[in-house]
């Protein structure tokens, strides 16, 4: 009998080509098959340099789709050039290289335009036990179906597609086991946001994380990605969640999913893909899913987090190693320790991104907001993941409670989450933001953001500071 393996060992290993040292197990250095992978106009363009200058082409053009997300306007009523030079440029370049190379390419008025992480699910392009592998940290989102994502720099970009290989280390693994139930009110972003909090920005450095338990197995697909999509946050490679009949459930029947035949063949197959039990862990972690609370960031790294029912920390009181960090995090922040969370003012509040612009995000977000308004002086806006997420809103009429609340209801794209196209903070501005990162000037030089549910955002929406969303909706 073989011995007992992780959801992640088996992937690889059904992946290896070949071997490259002596080692077996963590560290272990290998040539690695991909099978897919997604490409933007922002990280790709020196691959492409690359493959021109060597006069290589792409060796499987139908592996990659190509989605423009990162710099494109968002504006509700885009309908030519992106108002920035450079951006329209990186955009057309982009479509050059999907002509003269081969591969399928979503522009900007595509009716399947959106983020790439949230586009590749929508196709149903994304299955168990695969590998992914692109130019974009968050592609640990695909985890939820129970394959392997990751990020990729540019010059490993151009190898994968020359190649549809890369040459890749074994990491270790990490279990996170959550039992119990979450309570009314708390997402799955509460969830990632405390668990990152408590092993910290690091804390999955050098490992693929596997989440696990009770109410990991309770949330659904586009839960699940959040946890996957986040778990970069505290240094996770590569994050994993088992393959169940959710996840079937969720790929069958979308563009280009399997037909029903062939799923049930593949889901053979899947249903074995899970940790065996007994599969050993180089580090295990548990929480109670009970005593997680609705979520909020009071620094610039998103381990730097509590319940929103919590106060500024006082830097004095953290363990020592965290002191600096934390001094230099309510400087930019403006905060003062002692400060309730529930007392900080806003400027903007923003639901969108590739953590949190699905449409169960904008379900949870119309819930808090439907018959209510903006609170004065807060700017408001929902950027959708993507425009079959769009479509799908307003078919619902999630969209005429959004407007009709304040909210401006834009285009799909990366849009708030990072500073590269049009939706910015400006200096000093305080932003509810459901999106995965803080860091200093992520929203924009000096803009100071505050990371949440989609929920929690709609809360502070309304109330025109950091609010508790339980206070709203019982």
């Amino acid at each position: 009998m073989p011995p007992p393996t992780t959801l992640y060992d088996k992937i690889i290993d059904r992946h290896r080509v070949c071997r490259l040292n002596d080692l077996s197990g963590p560290g272990e250095r290998l040539l690695l098959y991909v099978d897919r992978t997604v490409l933007n106009e922002y990280t790709s363009p020196q691959a492409f340099n690359a493959l021109r200058d060597a006069a290589r082409s792409v060796w499987r053009p139908r592996a990659a789709i190509g989605v423009v997300d990162h710099v494109n306007s968002t504006a509700p009523d885009r309908t030519g050039p992106v108002a920035d030079v450079h951006a329209q440029q990186q955009i057309d370049y982009f479509a050059r290289n999907a002509r003269d190379f081969g591969f399928e390419m979503f522009d900007v008025f595509h009716p399947m335009q959106g983020i790439e992480h949230v586009v590749l699910p929508d196709l149903g392009w994304v299955m168990p036990g695969m590998v992914f592998a692109a130019g974009d940290s968050h592609t640990t989102t695909y985890g939820a179906f129970g394959s392997v994502g990751f990020g990729i720099g540019t010059s490993d970009i151009e190898h994968l597609l020359a190649t549809q290989c890369l040459p890749y280390t074994r990491l270790k693994t990490m279990r996170v086991l959550v039992d119990g139930s979450l309570p009314l009110g708390t997402t799955a972003k509460d969830l990632v946001m405390a668990i990152i909090r408590q092993i910290g920005a690091a804390g999955a450095h050098g490992h693929a994380l596997e989440f696990a338990g009770e109410a990991v197995r309770a949330l659904e697909i586009e839960g699940r990605m959040t946890l996957c999509n986040m778990a970069v946050e505290c240094g996770a490679r590569v994050a994993l969640i088992a393959p169940d009949e959710k996840a079937l459930a969720y790929i069958a029947g979308r563009p280009r999913a399997p037909g029903a035949a062939m799923l049930e063949h593949a889901w053979e197959t899947w249903s074995k893909l899970p940790s065996d039990a007994g599969a050993r862990f180089d580090r295990e972690v548990l929480l109670d899913a009970a005593t997680i609370a609705p979520m909020v960031t009071w620094g610039t790294s998103p381990d730097q987090a509590l319940p929103i029912t919590d106060a500024v920390p006082d830097p004095a009181l953290l363990p020592a190693a965290a002191q600096a960090d934390a001094l230099r995090a309510l400087a930019y922040m403006g905060l003062t320790p002692g400060t309730p969370l529930s007392a900080i003012r806003i400027d903007r509040a923003f639901i969108g991104s590739c953590t949190n612009g699905r449409l169960s995000d904008l379900r949870d977000a119309a819930r808090v907001l439907k018959g209510r308004k903006v609170a004065p002086g807060v700017r408001a806006m929902i950027a959708p993941g993507s425009s079959t997420v769009r479509r799908e809103a307003e078919a619902e009429g999630l969209d005429r409670i959004f407007t009709e609340a304040g909210f401006e209801w834009r285009q799909s794209g990366c849009s708030m989450c990072l500073a590269m196209n049009d939706d910015v903070l400006a200096p000093g501005e305080r932003c509810a933001s459901s999106t995965n990162r803080n860091f200093e000037g992520r929203q924009g030089a000096g803009g100071r953001t505050h990371l949440m549910s989609p929920a929690m955002v709609a809360a502070a929406a309304m109330a025109g500071r950091l609010a508790d969303v339980r206070e709203l909706v019982p």
